[in-house]
């Protein structure tokens, strides 16, 4: 088993000209959508901003992830009171991106915050993730200003815990270190239905290395394979997925990274030559047809060469 720093953090390196996805929540409209019964994605209706999720129960509800800042949890808040009376109880923190837990401050303290052990332990360097971020509000910055402290998780787990809401069952699993150190899967059993936040994207669409280089990724996405029988993925960013497809060719993505920047740092290529070696593959070109093609194509050959890099520095001393 490949082991990974647990202090380790987001490299900030970025490649030449790189250009990050647009995460200003300015406009940004959750939509939501019923998948079965008291379960609902909530669908940014601007890609690649944020999805969020909403779990009800008969004893109450659970949201996934908080939004980027305070007005994104307000919005999360609304929908909520506009789909059940029930009260809301769990809100789950899938990454510490920012993103994805700025927000936890705007909600009430007997909402409880729950996310993996280790997504707890990187919450430490507020103002770090805030200049991180801030790359990606285009120009926004301003969006930020209300984030001025970071809600830590009330509950965490190490590998698996489940929620009861009332006659419906929320599992919560941290398989290992992907996107990031913490990644935390959010699975409806009943509609075998997971919250993936940024450790999945649907097939067609570049993932992000962010921490500890692909071969732990890999690992970790067939730790998941191997133990839900999930059938749709709501990633953090972009569309729902079916999962087979979307965990199959993200594994053989990764594993193209890991053999073939291997080969390129034993044969001595420095971080430039290998960039220019690998253009995004043909599988990450949407076709015009595709609704997503205008925001995705661009973004994927950004993620791809940030995946490159990140993998040269996670191998080259190895």
């Amino acid at each position: 088993m490949y082991q990974v720093d647990n202090n380790s953090q987001e490299i900030e390196e970025r490649p030449a000209g790189y250009i990050g996805p647009d995460l200003n929540p300015a406009g940004l409209v959750l939509e939501p959508r019923m998948l079965s019964e008291g379960v609902y994605a909530l669908m940014a209706n601007t890609p690649p901003k944020d999805n969020n999720g909403v779990i009800i129960g008969e004893r109450g509800v659970l949201v996934i992830d908080a939004g980027i800042n305070g007005d994104i949890a307000r919005q999360i808040q609304h929908i909520v009171q506009q789909l059940t009376d029930k009260p809301l109880l769990y809100v789950v923190n899938t990454t510490y991106h920012g993103d994805h837990s700025f927000g936890n401050y705007v909600f009430p303290a007997e909402v409880k915050i729950v996310s993996s052990r280790q997504n707890r332990a990187s919450m430490r360097d507020l103002e770090r993730e805030k200049r991180i971020r801030s790359e990606n509000m285009k120009g926004n910055a301003a969006a930020l200003a209300d984030v001025v402290e970071w809600r830590l998780p009330d509950i965490f787990f190490d590998h698996f815990m489940a929620i009861d809401l009332g006659n419906k069952i929320v599992e919560l699993w941290h398989f290992g270190p992907g996107n990031a150190l913490g990644d935390t899967i959010v699975y409806v059993p009943d509609a075998q239905v997971a919250w993936t936040g940024n450790f999945t994207v649907k097939d067609g669409f570049a993932p992000m290395l962010l921490e500890g280089g692909p071969e732990p990724y890999i690992e970790t996405i067939q730790k998941m394979q191997a133990t839900l029988p999930v059938k749709t993925l709501i990633p953090g960013h972009g569309p729902m997925a079916e999962a087979t497809p979307a965990l199959d060719s993200l594994v053989a993505y990764l594993q193209m990274l890991q053999q073939q920047i291997s080969t390129d740092i034993k044969q001595g290529l420095s971080l430039d030559e290998t960039l220019a070696a690998h253009p995004l593959p043909d599988t990450m070109q949407l076709p015009p047809t595709n609704p997503f093609a205008p925001v995705a194509n661009p973004y994927n050959i950004h993620a791809h060469r940030l995946n490159v890099l990140a993998t040269y520095r996670a191998l080259e001393h190895k």
